[in-house]
């Protein structure tokens, strides 16, 4: 197993590693919170300032490992408010092209820093 770290996306704010990477390919990128790494703070206080500074850090670890949005297979969103579905999910659109991964989402009462949204990622070496 290998530790994964981008400079570009917030460090880790526990016991954990950004992404970890399997000996058989797989990436295993920890959710991310929409926090900008280059201020500390939430990108934005709606859902949709939020949901695409999630990507963008989840995309920076990816590129930390040479991998890119295209090698996403599958993620889990989750949602402070299930009625910010639409708005996260046209965001969401603009982020994956071709073959979407698969994906799962959760509505969580209590969120990490009382963020509006949280996403996790597999990615897989093609």
């Amino acid at each position: 197993m290998k530790e994964i770290k981008s400079a570009n996306a917030p460090a880790a704010i526990g016991p954990y590693s950004q992404a970890v990477q399997t000996g058989n390919g797989l990436v295993f990128v920890s959710g991310q919170l929409p926090i900008d790494p280059a201020t500390g703070a939430f990108a934005g206080d709606d859902i949709k300032s939020q949901t695409e500074q999630s990507l963008k850090n989840i995309k920076a670890i990816l590129e930390s490992a040479g991998l890119t949005m295209g090698n996403v297979v599958k993620t889990t969103v989750f949602l402070k408010d299930i009625t910010d579905f639409a708005a996260m999910n046209e965001v969401y659109s603009t982020f994956f092209e071709g073959i979407c991964p698969a994906r799962a989402a959760f509505a969580g009462a209590v969120m990490v820093k009382d963020a509006l949204v949280e996403i996790e990622a597999v990615a897989a070496l093609n």
